[in-house]
This record gives structure tokens, C-alpha cells and sequence, in this order.
């Protein structure tokens, strides 16, 4: 039998990325330093930006990765050559940091995605060795591989593996009427993938990273509804020592920040899951984020508020697109982790950790046209804590908290006397 508590499942250490000594250095709107040994590499990193003047910090590290030598360099011309010099027929996609384009680079057989920066659009060159710098430190199945860059005096492009199916975006929202909606068991696959991708950022880096522009664009998808988390320009390295948080200018996307860090400026790994929280929601329910056409019910979160406080009626939440095929059941506890991930005070809100848990246990719980194929969904049911009212918001957290590791501990106990474990992966 699956767990279905996410403060008791825990997972194995997974390679951890240590970054040591830091000093700071003016920015010379030089490309990452080349020329560095493989055991180690020097690469600029976003501080904050004043008067169009970037203050960066150069780090030392040493990393522990399948691949730690920094990424190749590819030349204008080879890039150019790739996308048929930027023809319109191979445009995919525009974002914050540019337009991204579709190729094939002969040099490593591969078909990838290379974004070009937009000098007068919203992110620039410290996005830019920001994003470099997170994805030649950092591997993982569901962030996305960074093949290399481009920094040929002002232009800056990036080489990215080619991600065939989009963004998860693309799949929920103004679908036209060919493309098929996705169903639940995917819905649940990509938001446990996508956690996974969390999870490693949060807490086997080292210091964490705070990637700060979670939204259901930035989830692309492989073949299989794979996700990838992408666009890391602006992630930032989380709070050291004794500090709580990181204080930095607001940014990110409205409907997806997190209340405290839009109002103060203080940033902290729970801002991710408050984030994730709103794509969860955006998976179960199938509306935007923000969607300004639907007048007071604009902000998502804000619609789905006063719901939440009634456990009956959270089948009202459910995408019209998935024609009632879904287990409430199951349906009622991913809202359950939803709720949880936005909270509107951050120290309620659950780990990464225990989000991941929770979400491959739902993963598990396949959904078939007549049944839920886990025959244990209705035992799991009659061991949870109340659960009509748990979330109750006249209910203190702690109580909720102990209700659901007295759950958790029956569960664990089935799950010994079963010789079975929490489902590990996607």
C-alpha cells in the first residue's frame, strides 16, 4: 500500500552541490569565465541591479554532478546556421528573456530550443550567467539541460535541449478544439514531476536555490508529459547561516507570488510552494492563474478560497474538461495538498519534501474509466483524520498536523506489514 502522508515519507540523500568561498566583483558584461579546470568553475552570479548597472558576485565551487565542466560555447554563425538565421518557421515560443527558437546543431546531433535575449525586454545579461551558471551546477530529470550558450559581443543566446510537447501551460489553457485535454493520471504525473524538480532545488543544492518564477509556462514538457522546470534567469541562492531569507526586489509573475514576497521583498524556499500551490490549482481546476476576462474571479486562488472551506464541495473545483473522470476521492486530497502549499502565512506551508511524498502517492492511485485501479484508496479513506475537517479554517494547524501523522503512522505501519514502500518515482 502506497503512503499517503507527506510529513512521514521521507527520501534517500541524493548528490549534494557544494558552493564555497564568495566575493563580490563588479560586473565587465563578460560571459561566464572560460578556461577552467573541470573540478571547478568561476561563474558570474546575479547580486541586484542598480542604475542598469549589474553588482555581481564570482563564486568558486566545486561540484558534485554527473557533468561538472561548465557547458560548451557555440558560435553566432552556428546558431544562426541552426534556426535558418531565425526564420519565423522556426519560432516556438517569446518569454521574458526573449524569443526561443527551434533547431537542429549538426556539431552535436541534436534538435534543441535556443533563446535569444531581447536587450529591451524584461530580463538582460544578469538573467542571462544566472541561468547559465543554475543549469552547468545543476542536473536533474526534471529541470531542464542546458547544452550550452552563445556570448559573441552583445548577443546572448542559450542551447537548450528541445522540449517536443510545450509547456504545460499550452495543455490547460485556451486549448482549441483538436487538442485533446489532459487527463487526470497526467495532471497528477507532471505536478509530481514538477515537485520533484522543487525538491531538488530546495534541498539537495547546497546552498538551496530559490527558482522564484514558478508558473505553469515554465513547465515543459518531453515525450510522455515528461516535466522539465525551465527558465532559471530569475532564480536565486537561498538564505545561509543564521538568516531566514533573502531579501531582494519583487519579481515573478501576478497570480503566482507568494502574499509575503510581494508585499516585503523577502524570499524563501515556502515562496516556491506557495507557487506550486497555484500550479496544483491550475492542474485541478484547468483556469489561469490570473485571467482578467473572468472579472472579480480574475485572481484563481481568491476564487477557490471559499471552497476550500467546505471539503464537500471541492468536486466544484474540478477542470469541466475532464468530464467527471477522476476519483473524488483522490481529487479531494490533492485540493487537501493544494490548500496546504497556500497557506497565506509561509511557516504553515509544507516542505518540498513532504509535497513530493504526497503527490507520488497520489500518482499511484491510477484512475480508470470504471475505477480507481489501487484498491486500497477506500481503506486510506477510512483512516484519514477527519479529513471533512482538517482543513477547517477554525481548526489550529497543530492539530491538523497531528491528526495527519496519526494517519500517517497507521498507513506506515500497513504499509510494513505489506512489505511495500512509498511509491519512489513518476
Amino acid at each position: 500500500m502506497g503512503c499517503p502522508c507527506f510529513w512521514l515519507c521521507k527520501k534517500g540523500e541524493g548528490s549534494k552541490l557544494k558552493v564555497e568561498k564568495v566575493r563580490e566583483v563588479k560586473d565587465n558584461r563578460k560571459p561566464p569565465a572560460e578556461n577552467v579546470p573541470p573540478s571547478s568553475s568561476k561563474v558570474n552570479v546575479l547580486g541586484s541591479k542598480s542604475n542598469n548597472e549589474s553588482r555581481l558576485q564570482l563564486y568558486d565551487t566545486k561540484v558534485e554532478s554527473n557533468n561538472p565542466a561548465k557547458p560548451p560555447t557555440f558560435t553566432y554563425r552556428e546558431l544562426a546556421t541552426a534556426t535558418k538565421n531565425f526564420r519565423a518557421e522556426s519560432f516556438i515560443g517569446e518569454g521574458g528573456f526573449g524569443v526561443v527558437y527551434k533547431g537542429k546543431l549538426d556539431s552535436i546531433g541534436q534538435v534543441v530550443a535556443i533563446k535569444k535575449l531581447d536587450h529591451s525586454g524584461l530580463q538582460g545579461d544578469s538573467e542571462f550567467l544566472v541561468e547559465v551558471l543554475m543549469l552547468t551546477l545543476m542536473r536533474h530529470p526534471n529541470l531542464v539541460t542546458l547544452y550550452g550558450y552563445c556570448a559573441e559581443g552583445n548577443q546572448r543566446l542559450l542551447v537548450y535541449e528541445y522540449m517536443p510537447l510545450g509547456s504545460l501551460e499550452e495543455h490547460l489553457h485556451d486549448l482549441p478544439p483538436d487538442k485533446e485535454p489532459l487527463d487526470w493520471n497526467t495532471r497528477m504525473m507532471i505536478a509530481a514531476g514538477a515537485a520533484k524538480g522543487l525538491e531538488f532545488l530546495h534541498h539537495q543544492a547546497q546552498p538551496p536555490v530559490i527558482f522564484r518564477d514558478l508558473k505553469s509556462s515554465n513547465i515543459l514538457l518531453g515525450e510522455g508529459f515528461h516535466p522539465k522546470l525551465s527558465d532559471f534567469g530569475l532564480a536565486k541562492f537561498g538564505p545561509s547561516g543564521d538568516k531566514s531569507h533573502v531579501s531582494t526586489r519583487v519579481m515573478g509573475t501576478q497570480g503566482y507570488c507568494a502574499p509575503e514576497y510581494a508585499t516585503s521583498g523577502k524570499l524563501t524556499m515556502k515562496s516556491d510552494i506557495y507557487s506550486f500551490g497555484v500550479v496544483l490549482l491550475e492542474l485541478i481546476t484547468g483556469r489561469k492563474a490570473l485571467d482578467v476576462s473572468r472579472g472579480r474571479d480574475r485572481q484563481l486562488v481568491e476564487w477557490a478560497r471559499p471552497i476550500f472551506n467546505e471539503r464537500n464541495k471541492y468536486v466544484q473545483l474540478a477542470d469541466p474538461l475532464l468530464r467527471g473522470q477522476f476519483s473524488e476521492s483522490v481529487l479531494k486530497k490533492a485540493v487537501d495538498v493544494a490548500i496546504l502549499c497556500l497557506q497565506e502565512k509561509a511557516n504553515n506551508r509544507p516542505s518540498m519534501q513532504d509535497v513530493v511524498a504526497a503527490l507520488n502517492y497520489l500518482v499511484s492511485q491510477k484512475y480508470s474509466t470504471n475505477k480507481v485501479i489501487k484498491d486500497d484508496i477506500k481503506g486510506t479513506e477510512d483512516n484519514s483524520p477527519n479529513e471533512i475537517h482538517m482543513l477547517d479554517k477554525d481548526i489550529k494547524r497543530e492539530q491538523a498536523v497531528a491528526e495527519a501523522r496519526s494517519w500517517g503512522e497507521t498507513c506506515r505501519e500497513k504499509r510494513r506489514q505489506n512489505a511495500q514502500t512509498c511509491p519512489d518515482g513518476l
